[in-house]
């Protein structure tokens, strides 16, 4: 009776953090559904310290403030656009817990685990050791800290396939070793692991980079499953295998945003920037020297206060511009003149799967307004004007004109197929990809370059004048 409750107690646990997850789906509901998810987690933490009460509880009740108090500082003073490189650090501290827990269970007293067991041990060390150095490359890339585009080091392939052949002759010695043999071992398997996920993850980088972020989510949660099994705790197998099966099914959405397989992802297929469709050599290199002139600002605020639907089009330069705050003010004012206007949101957009979305939400953009690439693609040719804030590679039409880019073949915003365009980004330079954008050429094409931030709160001043 007793395993019959507490089976029903884990049951309605999962069901909750379920709930939660499932809340996510939209931008209203995922502040409610990241509180049930954390809800869930601490009925299960709850549960487990019930189940299994601790024979130091003051360690536990240490750890768990100092934990707390850390997180909380970290979380309440990073910024929307420091974001990325938190949740990518965040999945690295699950692979450390991961591998930590597996690595003592493992060594601790190896002849009270069964086969399935020592198996779990040594794939949740292999793979939260190498979550946790893929996480930290990312994060790294994601911050600016390091070199933010791929890193592809001699003989790339050969290093990961040395250190995966590592992996496998001393997983067989873990699993035949006892004492400080396996403690050993265990160790040179961390240090395998590390290797592994550094050099798998640091030649990901630009337009990958999302992609990377939610594999690392998918590995996390498996490694927590696998350590879950070891110690034999069912709500931390759910846990995990729910964590990995959404991370792997926002892994696929990302690549089929990307119209590009999984497998070319990761490991980095050798791709060359194209020469630029719409220019020559000698032009590109004086855009990059000088900025183009700016076009008289009257003639912008003519275009968007003639334009009966509008639909804006947010990147990652709006993010290093902090310019979600203007973008907002802009597309409510408009609404309020009677127009049609809406986001539409690149699901690559960004540094991480949703990044616009969140930015968006934190200036309380409405979330009707937002439409994904599915949903409003079919209405640019229809569209008067559309305003670009920060972005460049996904609405870069050599995706869809330019052959053996790493662009190319990926689904783009159709906004050169609206009647009129108004850059707002930073300078006519490429975007992640290092490829140029024909669409600043376009003589439908007004570019307002400089900070975004600036451009578009000029902007904002002279619309409300106008409207006045």
């Amino acid at each position: 009776m007793a395993f019959n409750w507490q089976l029903a107690i884990d049951f309605v646990i999962i069901l909750i953090l379920i709930l939660g997850i499932w809340q996510f789906r939209t931008p209203r509901g995922a502040r409610y559904g990241n509180l049930t998810a954390a809800f869930a987690l601490l009925c299960a933490a709850v549960v487990v310290l019930h189940g299994h009460p601790p024979l130091q509880p003051a360690i536990v009740v240490f750890a768990l403030l100092a934990g707390g108090s850390v997180g909380w500082s970290v979380a309440m003073r990073v910024n929307m656009l420091q974001i990325p490189a938190m949740v990518a650090f965040q999945h690295g501290a699950g692979g450390v817990a991961a591998f930590l827990v597996s690595f003592v269970e493992l060594t601790r007293d190896q002849g009270d685990l069964a086969l399935v067991g020592q198996l779990s041990g040594i794939l949740g060390i292999i793979i939260g050791a190498a979550t946790f150095s893929g996480s930290m490359v990312a994060s790294a890339k994601l911050a600016g800290l390091t070199r933010q585009t791929p890193t592809i080091l001699p003989r790339h392939n050969a290093i990961l396939a040395a250190i995966v052949a590592g992996l496998v002759v001393f997983g067989v010695l873990a699993g035949n070793t006892a004492g400080l043999p396996l403690l050993l071992v265990s160790l040179a398997l961390i240090l395998l692991s590390v290797a592994l996920g550094a050099v798998f993850a640091v030649r990901i980088g630009g337009a990958d980079m999302p992609v990377l972020i939610s594999f690392l989510n998918a590995t996390a949660g498996v490694a927590a499953a696998f350590c879950g099994i070891i110690i034999q705790n069912r709500l931390l197998i759910a846990c995990g295998a729910t964590v990995a099966a959404s991370g792997s099914i926002l892994t696929h959405v990302m690549c089929q945003a990307m119209n590009r397989r999984l497998l070319k992802v990761l490991v980095a297929a050798d791709l060359k920037p194209a020469q630029p469709a719409a220019r020559d050599a000698a032009t590109t290199a004086s855009a990059a020297r000088e900025p183009a002139a700016r076009p008289p600002l009257e003639c912008t605020v003519e275009g968007v206060a003639d334009a009966r639907n509008v639909i804006i089009i947010p990147g990652y330069g709006m993010a290093l511009a902090h310019a979600q705050f203007e973008v907002v003010k802009i597309a409510n004012l408009l609404q309020k003149q009677g127009k049609d206007v809406r986001f539409a949101i690149h699901p690559i957009a960004g540094r991480m799967p949703g990044h616009m979305h969140v930015l968006l939400a934190e200036a309380e953009a409405d979330p009707d307004m937002l439409y994904d690439l599915r949903e409003i693609n079919s209405r640019f040719a229809e569209t008067d004007l559309v305003l670009i804030v920060g972005a460049c590679d996904v609405v870069n039409p050599a995706a869809i004109n330019v052959e053996g880019t790493p662009i190319s073949g990926m689904p783009i915003l159709s906004a050169h197929e609206a009647k009129s365009v108004v850059v707002c980004n930073l300078d006519e330079r490429p975007g992640y990809s290092g490829v140029e954008n024909p669409l600043y050429d376009n003589p439908k094409t007004i570019l307002m370059l400089g900070d975004a931030k600036a451009s578009l709160g000029e902007l904002l001043q002279r619309l409300e004048n106008a409207s006045d």
